[in-house]
């Protein structure tokens, strides 16, 4: 089933574009988010007389996605977690909790938008990846520490428990 879309949609198009996908995937999640509308010849003939109108909208979106995005490369979020021997996370840093720090920042940007290849199991410092809008992105530099700067079990020796016994 061939498709215009509407807006842009991540792995698929940019607002404007006829692009084939599956019936069901137009009928379940594009067609009833507004994200497409089907490319009959009445869509594809509107399409062509609003081509210049979807311009104007890329070009106004992409000055804000412009300045959205340098807002971003110039921001450091700084998180702490529990951490053991080795800088070891107990857990990990998601990018769930970069959309909270995010958010805390003020930037209302969709955790999907947010792209870590895995979770971030150890304290340092790392750049993740904010894919703004359109073909911008942006890094974000973050650094990941242990609760109170201190490792949890620093202490211990190897082969030894908490309470000193072997």
């Amino acid at each position: 089933m061939e498709v215009i879309l509407r807006e842009d949609v991540a792995s698929l198009g940019m607002i404007g574009d006829i692009v084939k996908v599956r019936p069901g995937y137009a009928r379940n999640y594009l067609l009833p988010q507004g994200l497409a509308v089907p490319a009959d010849r009445r869509n594809v003939e509107k399409l062509e007389h609003e081509r210049r109108l979807i311009e104007l909208k890329k070009q106004r979106e992409r000055g804000t996605y412009e300045r959205l995005a340098t807002s971003l490369r110039a921001l450091r979020l700084e998180t702490e977690a529990r951490a053991g021997r080795g800088g070891k996370l107990f857990g990990s840093v998601t990018n769930l909790d970069v959309h909270k720090l995010l958010v805390e920042k003020g930037f209302e940007i969709d955790r999907r938008r947010i792209e870590m290849p895995e979770p971030i199991k150890e304290i340092g410092e790392f750049r993740v990846c904010v894919r703004v809008g359109q073909d911008i992105s942006a890094e974000i530099k973050l650094v990941v520490s242990a609760v109170g700067g201190m490792l949890e079990d620093a202490g211990a020796e190897p082969g030894e428990s908490q309470d000193g016994a072997v």
